[in-house]
């Protein structure tokens, strides 16, 4: 018989059964190599039979074996009503509280916004001051479409923009992803809300609803992962006790990602219910047009979007690459990246930065891989032969496509962040005043030690880093049963104890690292990653098979270590929630009670002056973050803006702030009149600035990028024969007053007339 084993084996099983009187029965079972187990049963007396089944030969014999087979099958048994009843129970009151934790959290945030800037008792000018740097030119290009006779004209005067920016026309659209302004123009006179409620209050409403949303899907996400809505609670507790590292809502309401990580939050929900394994038809289907959706909107509302579906298509790749049985699924999600791409590609005024972006270039590279794979035997030394050669041929060929895409696609792809990494990481020196401005900004360094001292205090980070060690190590153990050829099991018990083997938590173990790590960098990335360790960490403390992979590798004895799992899975996660809330609950209500005020009279005085005295055809110049509040609070142009997204208006932020530098009043004088300024505003603050990073004041680099300060040994100093030009000309005499002529000033700025004749005086 051990002959024959890969052919053919028989087995003989007797019984007695009771049927009246004593019988014997004989049960052979034939397995032949392609044919499946099937029992036969004959009646052993006197005198004993023995037959054995042949294979069907005919068409006939094989389809009356097939429902045959299938006759055999057991049907499945009705769930009882109890039991639904507790699962429809279990949803019920999860959705409930996932909508209700969104809603609240949305209240909170414009009761807060209420009582941080006594929103209700300022006037329009007042309310607008508080929309700051590129804040305050979204929400003036909201204004203007409300303002516009259709919406049809709205946008094309938006599209041919030559009303913002001197002696430039811009697509204000594609250049700063306006969609959220037209679709909030769009549903404020659509529903009628111009009866109702003041703009200001529908736009900041949308926005906050938003962030309600945002909410709600991480705690679905937490809530699918571990299987319990007490994570999503846990979830939201984190998220708002963390708010300062979670979100910039409270500091700069209409920024991009305050629009679009809503629906990112909503799109990592769908992906993860659509990569679990034990997912029906109809919820497969759901999750897929939620993702599709989700995915293509958020594309749409951010211009940095593609970058973070790069890190989630590779986050998808290595889950491919490791083979954890959802190979299909992640294919399909690379279509939804595609079609998302180029959908936007039409939609963005056929925007080349999605075709040169290496989201477009890894989805072709994995594409084109699958097409070249072939059906090998898994688990064989060819088929690991072969992952590598896979692993390394997508490199290849991202890095490739990318390039060529690149060489035949006229694009300005951000060539000023490539410049900044470069500088960032010490791969080059540059004395170039708008990359050492950028290395300045706080949001562009690295987390400082408050960060992690926050993040400590709320117990997030412990929590985190223990939950995804856990992880990462099951993981790790899953690979290299895949590496020794061993096979996963295909439903994974709470017995088992290997969290690693599920798809949906391998994806944001890597999608979480990948993400952390370039938070450990850049610091304004944290408002990505924390949200996720928020999620990741709530789910950790509350998913039993998270406590019982733990216990699987302590080899725990002395107590059942399902029972304290389960146990562990209700009472940590409590307990954290007790001292969250007695601790940081009164913290919170304090925030609501005080009545805070924005106070800036000496803003408020130059606008009013300015739409009181100023011509309408005037161009002011400034700092480009004054220059976005004067377009937002009244409506004149302007030589510059605080967006980084453009070369040119990067040169022209670079000219105007050298009225800051050691330049002669000659040389200001040609540069503002280059870009047809009429008024000229010194701000105090900069020219009078005290800042503690010695080199990272705004002066102190312009010293350095016109030579007037040393940088680095080695470098030469240009000694300047001329003063700081926003002191000397306070002082109004020659040759600054030949130039410019003050016509008004307060404690904060100082505005010159700059003259179109020039009267030299001695």
């Amino acid at each position: 018989m051990g002959e024959h084993a890969e052919t053919e084996e028989s087995q003989v099983h007797l019984g007695l059964e009771e049927n009246g009187k004593e019988q014997s029965h004989l049960s052979i079972t034939v397995l032949g190599a392609d044919e499946a187990r099937r029992p036969l049963r004959v009646k052993v007396g006197p005198p004993v039979e023995l037959r054995q089944r042949k294979k069907p030969k005919s068409s006939e014999n094989k389809e009356s074996a097939k429902e045959e087979k299938i006759s055999d099958i057991p049907a499945p048994e009705r769930v009882p009503k109890h039991v639904l009843f507790q699962r429809f129970a279990k949803i019920f009151i999860g959705c409930l509280a996932a909508v209700t934790s969104g809603m609240m959290y949305a209240l909170y945030l414009s009761a807060y916004h209420e009582r941080k800037f006594w929103f209700s008792n300022r006037q329009e000018l007042e309310r607008e001051i508080t929309f700051q740097g590129d804040s305050a030119i979204y929400y003036s290009y909201y204004k203007d479409m409300l303002k516009a006779p259709s919406f049809e004209r709205g946008v094309y005067e938006l599209t041919h923009n030559n009303k913002t920016v001197s002696l430039k026309t811009i697509n204000a659209v594609q250049q700063m992803s306006l969609y959220p302004e037209l679709i909030a123009s769009v549903l404020y006179q659509a529903t009628g809300s111009n009866e109702i409620i003041e703009p200001v209050y529908f736009y900041i409403g949308i926005v906050f609803g938003l962030q309600g949303i945002y909410v709600t899907a991480l705690f679905v996400t937490s809530w699918l992962m571990s299987g319990t809505w007490l994570a999503g609670m846990l979830t939201v507790a984190w998220f708002i006790i963390n708010r300062v590292d979670t979100t910039r809502i409270e500091y700069s309401i209409p920024l991009r990602e305050n629009w679009a990580l809503p629906y990112f939050a909503c799109q990592i929900a769908a992906l993860t219910g659509y990569l679990k394994s034990n997912l029906n038809t109809y919820g497969e289907r759901f999750c897929y047009l939620l993702m599709s959706a989700s995915t293509y909107t958020f594309m749409m509302m951010w211009e940095y979007s593609h970058y973070l579906l790069f890190l989630q298509a590779i986050s998808l790749f290595l889950l491919d690459i490791f083979s954890l049985k959802q190979n299909d699924k992640v294919y399909e999600v690379y279509k939804i990246y595609i079609f998302s791409l180029f959908l936007g590609y039409l939609l963005q005024f056929e925007n080349p930065a999605l075709l040169v972006s290496p989201l477009l270039s890894l989805v072709a590279a994995l594409m084109l891989a699958k097409c070249l794979q072939l059906n090998v035997k898994k688990g064989s030394f060819v088929a690991k032969i072969i992952k590598v050669i896979n692993f390394y041929l997508v490199c290849t060929l991202t890095i490739t496509l990318n390039i060529i895409m690149k060489m035949f696609v006229p694009h300005k792809e951000n060539g000023h962040m490539l410049k900044f990494l470069e500088v960032k990481f010490g791969l080059n020196m540059t004395k170039n005043f708008t990359m050492n401005w950028l290395l300045c900004q706080e949001s562009l360094q690295a987390p400082s030690q408050d960060f992690f001292l926050r993040l400590t205090q709320s117990s997030l980070l412990p929590f985190y880093i223990l939950v995804l060690i856990i992880c990462f190590l099951s993981m790790l153990q899953v690979i290299f049963r895949r590496i020794n050829g061993k096979s996963l099991k295909e439903t994974v018990t709470l017995e088992d104890g290997r969290i690693g083997e599920r798809p949906e938590i391998i994806y944001h173990v890597i999608h979480t690292i990948l993400l952390g790590s370039l938070a450990m960098v850049i610091e304004g990335l944290k408002y990505i990653w924390i949200p996720y360790v928020c999620m990741l960490a709530a789910f950790g403390v509350c998913s039993p098979e998270l406590w019982m992979t733990l216990f699987k590798w302590l080899r725990l004895r002395t107590v059942h270590p399902i029972l304290l799992a389960l146990i562990l899975s209700m009472a940590v996660p409590t307990i954290i929630g007790l001292s969250l809330w007695k601790e940081f609950f009164p913290r919170l209500m304090t925030e609501l009670m005080e009545l805070q005020e924005f106070y800036d009279p000496d803003t408020v005085e130059l606008m009013t002056w300015i739409k009181r005295q100023a011509p309408v055809a005037a161009v002011f110049a400034g700092s480009p973050q004054l220059m976005g509040a004067i377009k937002l609070c009244t409506g004149w142009m302007v030589t510059s803006l605080p967006l980084y997204n453009d070369d040119d208006l990067l040169k022209r932020n670079e000219n105007i702030y050298q009225i800051y530098s050691k330049r002669s009043a000659e040389d200001i004088y040609k540069i503002l009149t280059s870009y047809k300024a009429n008024y000229l505003i010194v701000e105090d603050a900069i020219c009078n600035e005290v800042g503690t990073m010695r080199g990272c004041r705004v002066k102190d680099l312009l010293d350095i990028a016109n030579g007037h300060m040393v940088c680095e040994e080695g470098d030469k100093l240009t000694y300047s024969k001329y003063g700081r030009f926003c002191h000397e000309v306070k002082i109004n005499y020659s040759p600054y007053v030949n130039y410019f002529t003050r016509v008004y000033w307060n404690r904060s700025y100082f505005v010159y007339k700059i003259n179109t004749v020039i009267s030299f005086q001695s």
